[in-house]
């Protein structure tokens, strides 16, 4: 067999002409082409989108603030048997029902950790609901502290007159515009809210519970309405053994509706069908009120409260006439304090009585 020499390749002699350092700036490169590959589209999807525009009014300014400051104020003070809540909890399962989602596709599952965080006991025969009927509603609660209207609970307490939205995209809240029920969707957080919260509040009412309507208005009672659509229909028959209507008027103004119009009557119906019972009183507790003697007390709590030395401190509000005028000799029963206040701003149309 013929021999063959081979000759060895050395392994110290490179496969290519590359210098350590030229192989070191490839790497380099190549790392950050990467880098950048990866970083783009990130960037594109975490970079702040701007917020869509609505046709509601935007969050309200502080907002966070304003919840977490109400919170406390109802659990320190005004209700302070619940001071047990926690109010840092509450303020963030409030914020996260709607922030980083779409405004218009709100559901109540949303504010499910919300509604757990902040149950609250009414006690049987001391709900007042109301419809178109806000400010009466809530001076007569302001006086009658042992009645509750929604906004007298801690939720409604912590949200009302406030507005809020997020969106989707951003983390933040929106403050130039949230979605317009009417305009825009009707499944925006903050109706949802209303909608979630006054269920509840209709589901625990138990007793008799009462509403205020307002029969200085066409269609005193609105189907259309939170009222309407929401709280009778979440009345439980079981629970709630009568529903009361009081159908107010303003003082001098004609009378559009009443407990025998039409409206009233397609209430009746509904709650008939649902086996609540059902009553209607007409200007609850304002026509004794018209009294002569009355009226002499109604001058001098006005005058009392015109002449009094602001120096001296004294509020001026709804819930120190309640105080005051017992001491004047006052006829009126606790029940007829609401309307009282109609009254005094009826006769005094720059009426030094505030409500707060």
């Amino acid at each position: 067999m013929a021999s063959h020499r081979f000759s060895s390749v050395s392994e110290e002699e490179p496969c290519c002409d590359i210098s350590r350092k030229t192989k070191i700036c490839l790497c380099v490169f190549f790392g950050l082409l990467i880098a950048v590959v990866i970083a783009v589209p990130v960037g594109v999807l975490m970079w702040p989108r701007p917020h869509k525009e609505w046709k509601g009014e935007g969050t309200t300014a502080h907002f966070y603030e304003i919840l977490l400051g109400r919170c406390y104020t109802y659990t320190q003070i005004v209700r302070p048997e619940l001071g047990h809540k926690d109010c840092q909890k509450i303020g963030k399962a409030f914020t996260g029902a709607f922030l980083s989602k779409d405004p218009c596709s709100s559901t109540e599952q949303d504010y499910k950790p919300l509604m757990e965080l902040t149950d609250q006991a009414v006690p049987c025969d001391k709900t007042l609901l109301w419809s178109k009927s806000s400010q009466l509603a809530h001076d007569y609660t302001r006086v009658r502290q042992a009645m509750f209207t929604l906004e007298d609970t801690l939720l409604g307490y912590m949200a009302d007159g406030l507005r809020w939205c997020g969106d989707s995209g951003s983390s933040d809240m929106n403050y130039k515009s949230c979605p317009n029920w009417r305009e825009d969707c009707s499944n925006n957080s903050f109706s949802v809210f209303w909608n979630t919260v006054s269920k509840r509040f209709a589901e625990d009412a138990c007793g008799v519970v009462h509403v205020v309507l307002n029969g200085s208005i066409s269609n005193t009672f609105d189907e259309r309405s939170t009222f309407g659509r929401v709280e009778v229909f979440n009345l439980r028959p079981e629970k709630v053994h009568r529903l009361q209507a009081w159908v107010m008027h303003d003082i001098g103004s004609a009378r559009s509706d009443s407990c025998s119009s039409s409206s009233i009557n397609v209430l009746k119906r509904i709650l008939k069908e649902r086996s609540i019972a059902f009553s209607c009183e007409n200007n609850y507790g304002l026509e004794d009120q018209a009294t002569s003697q009355q009226s002499v007390l109604v001058g001098r709590a006005l005058d009392l409260y015109t002449r009094w030395p602001v120096s001296l401190g004294m509020p001026r509000t709804v819930p120190m006439l309640a105080r005051t005028i017992p001491h004047l000799g006052n006829p009126f029963s606790p029940r007829q304090m609401g309307q009282l206040v109609i009254l005094i701003r009826s006769r005094s149309p720059n009426s030094v009585i505030q409500v707060v």
